[in-house]
């Protein structure tokens, strides 16, 4: 289950409440979301247009390209995005801005007096008052993201504008099912009657299945490659679908992966006619989205300051091996003929070889740490796993400050942090990078 803690008093009053009503563990299913939202008078029925998003990797991006998009183009827009990396509060976005803690208090306030029976999680509950939030402050759009699949997700309740997945990969398989096709079907899951899905690019029997549910639902399909296209021409991205060309500038968000996040937001916002976004509004989504501790240079800060200087750190929450391989793509961008240093915490059930063999054959060093608070893969096993992949000078330590301290040899590196949103929440918050 989901953690938080606050500084608010209020606010961990009402986290308090929700962890002694939650069952403990990650439970999907429409039920209890339907019955908790009928308690508090449907406000999933009264929310500005939305624009759904799934995907087992780059859905968070794609999400921030879209609020960027929205918002460049004047408008406001809510965000539902999880999991929160040091405050709860991250979570909700109302109109542009976080949640602040006196709302966030009486809402979780509101939702908890209704939910006494149900046995609704702490997703669902967070899901039912981020919707009642939405429903009570004007905007001119949401963008939700799935938290879990899509079929079963509390996020499903909401009648949308637009669908978009995004890249897929093996993630949850306990809730998710352990083939890519299994996974398909359940993203594909958020697909409605009459509403455009659009999607990434995927083998053929991947595109298949995801077009059997859509169908099933009703629900056109437009794919990468088939309704909408996108090169790279150094240094813009073109961008082609029945409308016409645009030429677009790369994103700002680092990675070789972040320019099919943002073509994917642009088609997604291409889809519908309901929300008018100008050309420049798009352009400028490039390059002013934001997404915190997906591949993030780290500032100067009490963590940073361990490093020899001229070190570039970097942190990125990203936890499994579609992840990898994209974090290897990205940060070997950057090693040019300099040694990369590894800090990896990861939780218990996620797969640390896969995560780590993409970065293996760059690796200098890699130090294993714990995630304080989370059940983890024990730090000696990680560090024994990266050994085996090939990765030398493997080892231990108590948390990251100290492992910053152990990869410092006197000269600069390349530093990355990674395995985990957890462990990224809390180096952004031990550094004062707290995400705004």
């Amino acid at each position: 289950m989901d953690k938080a803690i606050s500084d608010n008093p209020a606010v961990q009053r009402q986290l308090e409440r929700l962890w002694s009503l939650s069952p403990g563990a990650d439970v999907l299913g429409l039920e209890r979301i339907t019955e908790l939202l009928a308690r508090l008078r449907d406000p999933h029925l009264s929310l500005p247009p939305v624009f759904h998003v799934a995907g087992t990797n780059g859905k968070g991006s794609t999400c921030a390209f879209l609020r960027a998009a929205i918002e460049a183009a004047g408008l406001r827009c809510h965000v539902y995005s999880s999991p929160h990396l040091v405050r709860f509060n991250e979570r909700i976005r109302l109109a542009g801005k976080l949640i602040d803690d006196d709302q966030l208090s009486t809402l979780l306030g509101e939702v908890l007096d209704q939910a006494d029976g149900i046995g609704a999680s702490f997703f669902e509950v967070t899901t039912a008052a981020a919707f009642l939030a939405f429903a009570r402050t004007p905007a001119d759009a949401c963008v939700v993201e799935v938290g879990l699949g899509g079929r079963l997700d509390a996020t499903n309740v909401v009648h949308p504008l637009v669908t978009g997945i995004a890249q897929l990969g093996i993630d949850h398989q306990a809730f998710l099912g352990d083939t890519l096709d299994a996974i398909a079907g359940e993203k594909a899951g958020i697909a409605k009657r009459g509403v455009p899905l659009v999607t990434m690019r995927y083998p053929p029997n991947i595109t298949m299945r995801i077009a059997q549910v859509a169908a099933a639902a009703a629900a056109p399909v437009f794919p990468l490659g088939i309704d909408w296209h996108f090169d790279l021409d150094e240094p813009d991205i073109i961008y082609r679908d029945t409308k016409g060309a645009l030429m677009l500038p790369q994103p700002g968000l680092p990675g070789p992966h972040q320019p099919s996040n943002f073509a994917l937001a642009v088609a997604i916002l291409r889809h519908q006619q309901v929300i008018t976004i100008p050309n420049a509004a798009l352009a400028a989504a490039g390059r002013t989205a934001r997404w915190p501790a997906r591949m993030q240079r780290l500032g100067r800060g009490p963590l940073t300051t361990l490093l020899a200087p001229g070190s570039e750190p970097w942190l990125d929450g990203g936890h499994n091996a579609a992840a990898g391989a994209a974090i290897a793509a990205a940060i070997g961008e950057r090693l040019v003929g300099r040694p990369l240093d590894i800090v990896c915490g990861m939780l218990a059930n996620k797969d640390a070889a896969g995560l780590l063999a993409p970065l293996a054959p760059l690796a200098r060093s890699l130090t294993a740490v714990p995630i304080a608070g989370h059940e983890h893969h024990a730090p000696a096993d990680l560090a024994r796993t990266a050994a085996k992949l090939g990765i030398p000078n493997t080892g231990v330590a108590e948390d990251v400050g100290a492992a910053l301290a152990r990869v410092d040899g006197g000269q600069p590196a390349v530093v990355l942090i990674v395995g985990s949103l957890y462990l990224a929440g809390q180096v952004l918050a031990a550094n004062d990078e707290l995400p705004n």
